[in-house]
């Protein structure tokens, strides 16, 4: 099922939102002044999406699957402090 919403109305009701979309399988539209600007989906449908769009961005989806099914995460602060420093490289 699709649903039309509001962008103001989704921001104030996002983790609602996010929870139906991940455990109903619910689709959003998020609508500016009546003009859809984005959607939110649970990551099955994203991935469906993706793969449609871009063939290799199925492999890097699975490749990452594959490093999680190993043990092969990083702590989320680990992972943020390492963007940052590729950011302040690529700024210099």
């Amino acid at each position: 099922m699709v649903h039309h919403i509001p962008l103001t109305k989704a921001r104030i009701n996002l983790g609602q939102i996010v929870r139906r979309a991940n455990v109903n399988k619910e689709r959003f539209v998020l609508e500016k002044d009546g003009i859809p600007v984005a959607g939110i989906v649970n990551m099955e449908d994203m991935e469906d999406i993706l793969e449609m769009r871009d063939p290799e961005m199925q492999k890097q989806i699975d490749a990452g699957y594959q490093e999680y099914l190993r043990g092969e995460t990083k702590d989320a602060r680990q992972f943020l402090a390492e963007l940052r420093g590729e950011y302040k490289k690529k700024q210099k």
